[in-house]
C-alpha cells in the first residue's frame, strides 16, 4: 500500500506489541494490509496507509490495537456516499 496515502502523520492507529498474542485477526480484516504476523506478533507494516475503519481494533481479542474511526479519510469517504452529506475535504 505504499502508493496509497491519505494525510501523512494523522492516523490514530496505535499498537501495543506487548499485548499482542499473534492471532492474526488484524491482518485478516485490514482492507489495506497494514498488518502482518511475524515471529508470533503482529507488525504494523505501513501505518500511514491506515484508513481508520476500525476493523483491526474491533477484532483484536486483547485490545492491543486502538484506532479512532471517523477521524480520517474513511469518514470523509463514507459521508460522501450518503445522500445529502458532504464531508470536509481531506484527501
Amino acid at each position: 500500500m505504499r502508493n496509497f496515502r491519505h494525510l501523512e502523520n494523522v492516523a490514530t492507529l496505535a499498537y501495543d506489541r506487548d499485548r499482542c498474542v499473534g492471532c492474526g485477526l488484524c491482518a485478516t480484516v485490514c482492507p489495506h494490509r497494514i498488518f502482518a504476523v511475524r515471529d508470533g506478533k503482529a507488525e504494523v507494516l505501513d501505518r500511514e496507509a491506515c484508513m481508520e475503519c476500525g476493523a483491526c481494533a474491533l477484532n483484536c481479542p486483547t485490545s492491543a490495537i486502538t484506532v479512532t474511526p471517523g477521524v480520517g479519510c474513511a469518514d470523509y469517504i463514507i459521508q460522501t456516499w450518503l445522500p445529502g452529506k458532504r464531508g470536509a475535504s481531506c484527501c
